[in-house]
C-alpha cells in the first residue's frame, strides 16, 4: 500500500473479475442526481449517499416541507429494491411498520407477521417524526437498526435494509430516546431555503429526467471491503482525540461504539476517493457524526479549520515564540548599563572615597548616574545579532514559500473532495488566510527587532567578542522533532 493507492487496488480487483468499486466520478454523478431539482440540498445529498456507502443510518433534522422525504425516495431510486415510508405518531401500532399478524401462521400455532411489503423487507426506509413512536415500536426498531434482524415469532430473520432515513423536527430530549437517537450515525440538519436562493426555488423545473446507473449492493460491499485497508495516520488520530476532549469540555459526548463506527466512516470516505490513508480533510465528516445541534456542528468545522491552519511547516505560534525570544534579548541589551571609564579618574576616586570594590560599584550602577551610561556594544556583537536574525528571516522565507504551495494544494483538495461541503472550504480558506496574515505580521516584528539591534549604542573599540546566539526553538517542525529525538 505504500506504492499503490487504494484506487490502484480497486482497479486491479476489477480487472481480475471482482465487483468493481465505484469511481469518484461515478459517486459525484450520483450525488448530483440526488440533489437535482432540490435547491440547497447538496450537503444532504452527499450525507445520504455516504451513509449508504458506510452501511449506516441517517437522521434529517429540520422543519416540515424541506424535502426530507423526497431525498429518501430518490436515494431508494438510486439503490433499487423495496422502499418503505411511514409517518409515526404516538398512536402508531407495530402492525403499521412490521405487518399484520399472519392468520395462516396462527392456525399452525405460530405468532408471526405478514411482513411482505413492510419495513422488514425494505431496502431503504423513511420514517417521518421517528421519535414520536411508542416504546414497543422503538424496541423492535433497535434490533433492525443494530443487527439488521427482525424477530419473526421464535425466529430471527435477516433483513435487507441498507439504510433507514429518519426525520424529525427536533432533537429528542427524553433520556429514554437517547439509545435510539445514537443509532443514527449521520445527523444532517436541514434548513428552509435561504432568501438568496428563494428565486431559484420558484424557478427550479424539477429533477433531471436522465437518471444515472443505479448503485448496486455488490459495489457498496466492494467499497466497504476496500475501506478495511485504509490507514488512519497517527497525526489524524491525535487530532480526533483532541477534538473528543474539546467536545467533552462542552458536554458533548459520544460512546465508544460510536467512535468505532466513525473510524469506519472515515475509512470509507478515504477509500471512495482512492486514498490509502484518512487525511485531515476527511475529518470534516466529524461535524456530521459527533455533534447533535447545528451550532455544535459549525463549532467542529471552525475547530478543524483552525487546527489545519496551525499544522503547517511554519506555524504562527512557533514563529511568535522565536520573535519573542529575540525581543526579550533586545530588551535586556537595550536596558543594560555600564560604568564610564574615562581618563579623569572619577571612577577610581569614587572607589577610593567609598572603599567599594568593583563588583559593588557594578551593583550600585543604577543609583550612580554620574558614573553609568547605556552599555555600548562592539561591531562584532551587533553583527552577530543581525546575522542570526537574517538567518531566521531567510528560513522563514523558505518555509513561507513552502506553506503557500501547501495551502494551494490543500484548498484544491478540499474543493475537489467528494463529501466536503463548500461552506467548510470557505471556512478553511479564511483560517489559512488568517494564519498567513499572522505570519506576515510576525516577520515585520522580527525585522523591527533587527533594526533595533542595529541601532544599539556602538562602542569606540571592537574587541571582537561575539555573544552567544539567542536561544530559540527551530522554525521547522521537522527540525523540532529531530532536536527532540537527539535529546
Amino acid at each position: 500500500m505504500t506504492t499503490r493507492t487504494v484506487r490502484d487496488e480497486a482497479d486491479a480487483l476489477g480487472a481480475a473479475g471482482a465487483t468493481p468499486v465505484p469511481s469518484p466520478q461515478r459517486l459525484d454523478g450520483l450525488v448530483r442526481a440526488l440533489a437535482s431539482g432540490l435547491v440547497e440540498r447538496q450537503a444532504q445529498a452527499r450525507c445520504a449517499l455516504l451513509a449508504v456507502l458506510c452501511g449506516e443510518h441517517l437522521l434529517l433534522i429540520g422543519p416540515p416541507g424541506t424535502a426530507k422525504s423526497a431525498l429518501a425516495r430518490r436515494l431508494n431510486a438510486l439503490i433499487g429494491g423495496r422502499y418503505f415510508e411511514r409517518l409515526l405518531t404516538r398512536f402508531t401500532v407495530p402492525e403499521e411498520l412490521f405487518g399484520p399478524l399472519s392468520l395462516e401462521a396462527l392456525d399452525h400455532g405460530r405468532y408471526e407477521r405478514a411482513i411482505d411489503g413492510y419495513l422488514p423487507t425494505a431496502t431503504i426506509a423513511f420514517l417521518d417524526e421517528v421519535f414520536k413512536a411508542n416504546s414497543a415500536i422503538l424496541n423492535a426498531l433497535l434490533t433492525i437498526l443494530n443487527e439488521r434482524e427482525f424477530d419473526q415469532g421464535s425466529v430471527r430473520l435477516s433483513v435487507p435494509l441498507v439504510a433507514l432515513v429518519g426525520a424529525s423536527n427536533e432533537i429528542p430530549v427524553d433520556e429514554s430516546l437517547r439509545a435510539f437517537f445514537d443509532r443514527f450515525l449521520f445527523r444532517c440538519h436541514v434548513r428552509p431555503v435561504s432568501a438568496a436562493a428563494f428565486g431559484a426555488l420558484l424557478a427550479e423545473p424539477g429533477p433531471s429526467e436522465t437518471a444515472p446507473e443505479a448503485l448496486t449492493m455488490p459495489e457498496v460491499r466492494a467499497l466497504q471491503a476496500l475501506a478495511q485497508r485504509v490507514v488512519i495516520p497517527g497525526d489524524v488520530l491525535e487530532a480526533i482525540a483532541q477534538l473528543k476532549d474539546a467536545l467533552g469540555e462542552r458536554g458533548i459526548e459520544a460512546s465508544d461504539r460510536r467512535w468505532v463506527r466513525i473510524a469506519h466512516a472515515l475509512r470509507v470516505s478515504a477509500a471512495s476517493r482512492g486514498r490509502p490513508e484518512v487525511d485531515w480533510i476527511d475529518l470534516w465528516l466529524l461535524s456530521l457524526l459527533v455533534p447533535e445541534r447545528a451550532e455544535d456542528a459549525e463549532g467542529v468545522e471552525r475547530w478543524l479549520a483552525e487546527r489545519i491552519a496551525r499544522y503547517e511547516p511554519l506555524e504562527p505560534e512557533r514563529l511568535a515564540r522565536v520573535v519573542e525570544a529575540f525581543e526579550g534579548q533586545l530588551e535586556v541589551e537595550a536596558e543594560a548599563t555600564e560604568f564610564v571609564m574615562d581618563e579623569s579618574g572619577k571612577l577610581a576616586l569614587a572607589r577610593r572615597m567609598t572603599g567599594a570594590d568593583e563588583e559593588q560599584l557594578q551593583d550600585a550602577a543604577p543609583r550612580m548616574s554620574a558614573f553609568s551610561r547605556r552599555r555600548r556594544y562592539g561591531r562584532s556583537h551587533i553583527g552577530a545579532r543581525l546575522a542570526q536574525i537574517d538567518r531566521v528571516l531567510g528560513e522563514a522565507d523558505v518555509l513561507s514559500e513552502r506553506v503557500g504551495e501547501q495551502r494551494a494544494a490543500l484548498l484544491d483538495e478540499a474543493r475537489s473532495h467528494l463529501w466536503v461541503d463548500p461552506s467548510f472550504v470557505a471556512r478553511l480558506q479564511a483560517a489559512l488566510a488568517e494564519s498567513a496574515r499572522r505570519i506576515d505580521g510576525l516577520r515585520v516584528r522580527l525585522a523591527e527587532v533587527r533594526q533595533a539591534f542595529a541601532m544599539l549604542p556602538l562602542a569606540d573599540d571592537d574587541d571582537g567578542t561575539v555573544p552567544a546566539s539567542v536561544s530559540h526553538e527551530p522554525l521547522d517542525e521537522a527540525a523540532c522533532e529531530n532536536s527532540a529525538a537527539r535529546r
